[in-house]
This record gives C-alpha cells, sequence and structure tokens, in this order.
C-alpha cells in the first residue's frame, strides 16, 4: 500500500492516490520528520499488512484502565478491519468475539476493581477465554491481571489464570531506575512459541510478573536482573511491553496474533 525511498539523506513516501487506509499516516507521518540512521532503521523494518486483512472479529474491553485508542489504532495497523475492531464494556459482544484484548495501566487493584464494576464482564471474559478457548492478549496491567494476586498498594487478587503474583521490581544494580522505562531487548525462554520472537520492545512498569510455574514463563528482558516480558498457556497471552509502542517489532506481534489460533 505505500513505498518508502530514502533521498540525499531524507524519506520519500509515497501511497496511492485511493489509499482505504488514511489512518496509516499516524504511524508513517512522523518518518517524514527523520533523517540518518535511525531512519533507515526504520525504513527497513516498518510493517503495514493492509494485504492480508484479518476477518475474525476482535474485543478490545473498555473497562476505563487502558489506552485504547493506541492499541486500537495498532491493531488496524496489523491488519484488524474497522469493521472487525469491536471497542466494547458490553459482556455480550466478548461473548460473540473471536479474540479478546485486555489492555491496562496503572495497578492491579484499580483495574481488577474497574473490571468487576462491569457487571458480569469477568464471567463473560472467563467463558471466552477458558471455556471457548478464544486467543487472548493482556497487555501491561492487563497480562499482570492474570495472575492469583498483585501486591501494588496492598495485597489484590487477580484473575488466577496464570499461577502467579506481581511484585514491586528491586533490580540490583543502583543504575536502573525504577520506573523502569524505555526500549528494551526480549529475551525467549523457549523457541516454539508462535508468537514471540527475539527484539526490541518498550516498556514502562514498576512491578513485575513473578510466575509460580516456569513454563508459563515466556520471555524476559533485563533491567537489574531477570524480569518477566510475556507468560502464557494454551490460548492465553500476556506481554509486560507495550505493542502499541514498540514500533515494528510490535505490530509483527500484533499481526501474528491476529493469526494466532491456538
Amino acid at each position: 500500500p505505500f513505498m518508502l525511498k530514502r533521498f540525499t539523506g531524507a524519506i520519500t513516501i509515497i501511497l496511492p492516490k485511493a489509499c482505504s487506509k488514511p489512518w496509516l499516516w499516524l504511524y508513517v507521518r512522523p518518518l517524514l520528520l527523520m533523517q540518518g540512521s535511525k531512519a533507515e532503521y526504520l525504513r527497513q523494518r516498518v510493517v503495514c499488512n493492509v494485504k492480508n486483512q484479518v476477518s475474525s472479529t476482535v474485543a478490545l474491553i473498555d473497562y476505563g484502565a487502558g489506552n485504547l485508542r493506541s492499541v486500537a489504532n495498532a491493531l488496524l495497523a496489523s491488519g484488524l478491519t474497522r469493521e472487525n475492531l469491536v471497542v466494547t464494556a458490553n459482556p455480550d459482544e466478548v461473548l460473540q468475539a473471536d479474540r479478546v484484548v485486555l489492555p491496562g495501566v496503572g495497578a492491579v487493584a484499580s483495574c481488577m476493581q474497574a473490571l468487576k464494576a462491569i457487571p458480569d464482564m469477568v464471567p463473560a471474559l472467563e467463558k471466552a477465554v477458558l471455556e471457548k478457548g478464544r486467543p487472548f492478549l493482556g497487555i501491561c496491567v492487563g497480562m499482570q491481571l492474570l495472575a492469583d494476586q498483585g501486591e501494588e498498594y496492598g495485597v489484590h487478587q487477580g484473575l488466577s489464570w496464570i499461577k502467579g503474583k506481581v511484585t514491586p521490581l528491586r533490580p540490583n544494580d543502583p543504575s536502573c531506575k525504577v520506573p523502569h522505562m524505555g526500549w528494551n531487548q526480549i529475551g525467549l525462554t523457549t523457541d516454539s512459541h508462535p508468537l514471540l520472537r527475539a527484539g526490541e520492545a518498550y516498556f514502562l512498569h514498576s512491578y513485575a510478573f513473578v510466575p509460580e510455574d516456569e513454563s508459563t514463563l515466556l520471555a524476559t528482558t533485563e533491567h537489574g536482573g531477570l524480569v518477566t516480558a510475556a507468560v502464557g498457556r494454551d490460548n492465553i497471552m500476556g506481554v509486560q511491553f507495550h505493542p502499541e509502542k514498540s514500533q515494528s517489532y510490535g505490530l509483527e506481534f500484533l499481526s501474528r496474533f491476529l493469526d494466532w489460533n491456538p
């Protein structure tokens, strides 16, 4: 749908006249202002899957505790059509969706409270994901909610879909600040999971998931010691990093999630 060319250190972006995806400018326009090696790096890695649009419906849970707009735009940039993206607080729509995405910012306590405040939402998620086996993605605190409990502002119950707890980051290196904010390498604990690849992703968090079962730890990153980057089992995936902020790495990850049939 578009081409990138580099002339005399600048980037030229060419879109067809009848581009059906004007929202692409949200991701492409910043490249116009960039030059040098970073621009070349992005030019080589930028992703657009418009040719392979995904037809399954995705329920993006709106419970007042997630950066919905950024995640929605990233899903669209990864191949999902607007018609198949359902931003919803309706449990019935969650049950009808083919896939479920749960974003989250803040703390386990406030996010869990917000989720439970929507009548029948937690039972609908349990039925869709645990009983029907719908592919599920939790992002940042949405991933932390998968744990048995979180320890921010006291001890609070999570969804208990993956055994473990969410504890404060305690880097061994005093130069590593909390919150952990910025780009870090993703190290895989298994080569067999279809969603994960080694690469660099964007993190922003002060607490981390500590899984009880090592088989559910799928990826780590380094921040004064190993920190959980991804957990999962069966049809459930949770990532501590932000795919919507992770440029081509994040869009490629979301594209694989949209194609995932566990």
